[in-house]
């Protein structure tokens, strides 16, 4: 992937997907301490001690900006009807014999369960699969995280197991499940497929109908 391939905007209803910018910095600050309990618990952390001062903002997004651009991710905040309510990442792309990356995410506590998130990485895999020309995304979850969980359940990634002691989260290395998909899992692209998900469910019949 080259540079070219960045900066990238993807959009479905009132959901976007979008590079994160500098003046967002006061929103995002927002909402990082208003949902402090409802993520830091799931938050990756350093093994080894950092020392020295810690990035401004500006730094922090042109740091995940120069990243974009040499190909190694795609950091998106997520827009929910003109707001920012979380970010979305695309990490570790790989090319040559793996065609792979893995898809990260948080969401503010008060819009979670509005399907933001589960349509946001439905658009993400596809773009994944299609301008980045990838094979496999794979989401790796704590087993205790059960938002994490139901997303992947609606959208139908496989369960690949647990990896022991995969990630440090908050001062030790904990297990994950990875779940994962492949391009000849969802022929006619992720999004298309949560989108019949939600139209099914959305015309079933209640109880009493």
């Amino acid at each position: 992937m080259s540079s070219r391939s960045w900066p990238v905007e993807l959009r479905e209803g009132q959901i976007l997907l979008r590079p994160l910018r500098r003046q967002d910095e006061a929103p995002w600050m927002h909402l990082r301490a208003l949902n402090a309990g409802w993520l830091e618990r799931w938050d990756a952390t350093s093994p080894v001690p950092v020392t020295g001062r810690r990035p401004t903002f500006g730094q922090f997004v042109r740091t995940l900006d120069r990243q974009a651009r040499e190909g190694s991710s795609l950091p998106f905040a997520v827009e929910y009807a003109g707001e920012l309510v979380g970010q979305l990442t695309v990490s570790s792309i790989t090319y040559g014999s793996l065609h792979s990356a893995s898809i990260g995410y948080w969401v503010s506590e008060h819009v979670a369960g509005r399907g933001i998130i589960p349509t946001a990485v439905a658009m993400a895999t596809d773009h994944s699969f299609g301008p980045l020309g990838l094979h496999r995304v794979e989401i790796n979850i704590r087993p205790e995280n059960a938002p994490s969980l139901r997303v992947v359940e609606k959208l139908g990634f496989r369960d690949e197991g647990v990896r022991e002691r995969y990630l440090h989260i908050q001062g030790r290395w904990c297990d994950h499940r990875t779940f994962a998909l492949t391009t000849e899992d969802v022929p006619a692209g992720l999004l298309a497929r949560w989108r019949r998900t939600q139209s099914t469910r959305d015309s079933s019949p209640t109880p009493g109908e």
